[in-house]
C-alpha cells in the first residue's frame, strides 16, 4: 500500500492512538517493541507498524530507536554558551552538525532582561566516561568562537519522557499522587561485550526495520548470536543503563499540511534554598506535563538557580498556566523560591548524542590543530 493514503498526521484518530504509547511508554528493552506498542493502544500490529513506517517516512515521526540512560554510561551536562549575535546561526549550525557529542541544541530567549539572558545557546552535551566535558567545551569554545560557557552538570533527575500526544490534554496542576523519585547519575562499568550489543542497540531504526522483529540485524552487527543479543541488552536493562524504546516526533517544525506537534517550548528556572533541592525537583516533577526535570546548578550567572525542567505546548499561555501550577504546588508544599524564569526556545535540533570512545577519539584527532572555524 503506498504511504499517500496511509493517514500520517499525528492528530488522526488510530496514529494518535499509538503515538500515545509508542512516545515514552515503552520501557526499558523489549524484544518485541510494535507488540507490546499494538496490545497497549488497542491497534492492531499490521496498522501499529504500517503507521509508524509512513509516520517515519513523512518526517511527521524523526526517529526511532532505543535510548539510554546515557548519564549512566557518559558524563553530560547541559551547557549555556554566550555567543555573538551575528555568529549564533552558525555557532548553531557546527554544534549540530559537526559536534557529535552535542545532542539538543536550541536558541532560547526570556521575556525580560535577566541573570543570563546574554546567554542565547543552549545544548547537551556528553563525552564518554573517563574523558572532560571541560576539555571537549574548550575545543568548542575554540572552534566556534564562543565567548564564554557554562556546564551544569545533572545531580538528580525528577522526570524524563516525551509523550507529546499524551500530554496535549493535561490540565494545570495534574500530577502523580506521590512525589517523584530521585534518579541517580552516577555511570556504570560495561564489558566490552555490552558495548558491542549497546551501540548496535541504539542506532536509529530504518523504515525497512520498523518490522515484528526489529533487532535480528543488530546482532549480527554486535557480532553475536540472535539470541546472545537479547541476552546481553536485558543484562543491560538490569544495570539501568535502557531507557524507553521510542517514537520521536518532529515536534518543532511544520509537517507538509502545516501542523505543528509543539509551538513553545520553556525552560523552567526555580532556585531554592541549599537543602531543599530533593525536595523540590520531588515535588515538581511529580507535575505530567514536564518532560525533563533536572537538579542543575546555574550558578551566579543564573540567580542561582537549581532546578530546571522543560515543558512543550502549542500555546504559551497554557504553557504558562502550567508553571503557575507548579509555583502554587511548591509554595504549598512549604518550599519557598528565590528566583524564578523562562527561558523559551526559538530554533531546535534534536540529535541522540554519541557516548562512543571510538567516535571520541576520532573527532579530537580531526580538530586537534584546527583554529576557529566561524
Amino acid at each position: 500500500m503506498s504511504t499517500a493514503i496511509i493517514p500520517i498526521e499525528h492528530t488522526e484518530e488510530t496514529n494518535a492512538r499509538i503515538l500515545a504509547v509508542s512516545e515514552d511508554l515503552i520501557s526499558g528493552f523489549v524484544r518485541k517493541p510494535f507488540h507490546l506498542i499494538a496490545e497497549k493502544s488497542g491497534v492492531s500490529l499490521q496498522t501499529v507498524l504500517e503507521r509508524i513506517r509512513a509516520m517515519l517516512e513523512a518526517g511527521i515521526i524523526r526517529r526511532v530507536r532505543q535510548t539510554l540512560l546515557a548519564t549512566k554510561l557518559a558524563h553530560g551536562a547541559l551547557v549555556a554558551w554566550k555567543v555573538d549575535n551575528d555568529k549564533l546561526d552558525a555557532t548553531f549550525d557546527f554544534m549540530f552538525r559537526e559536534d557529535p557529542f552535542s545532542g539538543h541544541v536550541v536558541t532560547r530567549s526570556t521575556d525580560r532582561e535577566v541573570s543570563g539572558s546574554d546567554y542565547r545557546l543552549w545544548t547537551t552535551l556528553k563525552v564518554p566516561q573517563g574523558q572532560s566535558l571541560e576539555e571537549h567545551a574548550e575545543v568548542l569554545k575554540r572552534l566556534t568562537g564562543a565567548h564564554e560557557y557554562l556546564l551544569m552538570p545533572a545531580n538528580g533527575i525528577f522526570a524524563l519522557g516525551v509523550g507529546h500526544v499524551r500530554r496535549r490534554t493535561l490540565e494545570p496542576g495534574d500530577r502523580a499522587p506521590e512525589a517523584a523519585e530521585m534518579m541517580t547519575t552516577a555511570t556504570v562499568e560495561l564489558t566490552p561485550e555490552e558495548w558491542d550489543v549497546l551501540l548496535a542497540l541504539k542506532e536509529e531504526l530504518t523504515p525497512e526495520e520498523v518490522q515484528e522483529n526489529p533487532w535480528a540485524g543488530r546482532a549480527a552487527i554486535a557480532g553475536v548470536s540472535e539470541e546472545r543479543f537479547y541476552e546481553v541488552a536485558e543484562e543491560l536493562n538490569t544495570k539501568k543503563v535502557i531507557g524507553r524504546f521510542s517514537t520521536f516526533l518532529e515536534h518543532v517544525k511544520p509537517s507538509s499540511t502545516g501542523e505543528r506537534v509543539t509551538r513553545f517550548n520553556g525552560l523552567f528556572h526555580w532556585a531554592v534554598p541549599k537543602g531543599m533541592e530533593e525536595k523540590a525537583g520531588a515535588e515538581a516533577g511529580r507535575h505530567y506535563c514536564l518532560t525533563h526535570c533536572y537538579w542543575r546548578e546555574g550558578g551566579p550567572r543564573f540567580g542561582n538557580v537549581n532546578i530546571m525542567a522543560v515543558i512543550h505546548g502549542t500555546e504559551k499561555t497554557r504553557v504558562l498556566a502550567h508553571k503557575a501550577a507548579i509555583d502554587a504546588h511548591l509554595e504549598e508544599s512549604g518550599i519557598p523560591v528565590t528566583y524564578t524564569n523562562v527561558f523559551w526556545g526559538g530554533r531546535s535540533e534534536i540529535k541522540p548524542s554519541e557516548i562512543s570512545p571510538r567516535v571520541y577519539a576520532d573527532f579530537h584527532a580531526k580538530w586537534k590543530d584546527k583554529g576557529r572555524q566561524l
